[in-house]
């Protein structure tokens, strides 16, 4: 996979998180994923076509969903539930925009669809396009998340 289609997610998803959720976050060295049991406790995922056709997905951990929900909403969060899922979709949403963003410029133009969203320990996540999964793992104060991005070959 050609790396000038990851690096725009990694870019986006710092800045995105630093933005609205006020938080440092630090990206890890990226790796090859060869399963479907996502790293983490909620999960968006969101399909991209264009001049790839790819998936995006997004897993927090649980309670650095919370402390960014928290600080997103400037209240509390204490437990997953609807809006912690409805603020993953969104949080997924805005990291894709602004990577296609950076990837228009490029010259590489993408469409996405709506987010969906899954949540439970050792759930799956599915992309839908036979490519290699880049995993990048990012870790905050208050836990860890991975983003992966997945194109067909």
């Amino acid at each position: 996979m050609d790396v000038k289609l990851v690096n725009p997610f990694i870019n986006a998803t710092i800045n995105v998180l630093e933005t609205m959720a006020f938080m440092n976050v630090n990206a890890g060295k990226p790796y090859l994923k060869r399963d479907n049991v996502a790293v983490g406790d909620v999960t968006g995922v969101l399909g991209l076509t264009g001049v790839a056709n790819g998936t995006i997905s997004v897993t927090f951990e649980e309670n650095c969903i919370l402390t960014i929900v928290s600080n997103m909403f400037g209240e509390t969060m204490s437990e997953l539930n609807n809006e912690i899922a409805d603020a993953v979709g969104e949080l997924t949403n805005m990291i894709s925009g602004q990577a296609r963003r950076e990837l228009e410029e490029m010259g590489k133009v993408f469409k996405a669809a709506i987010p969906s969203v899954v949540t439970g320990r050792n759930h799956s996540i599915i992309h839908y396009t036979e490519g290699p999964k880049i995993a990048i793992p990012f870790n905050t104060d208050n836990g860890d998340f991975t983003i992966e991005v997945c194109f067909e070959r």
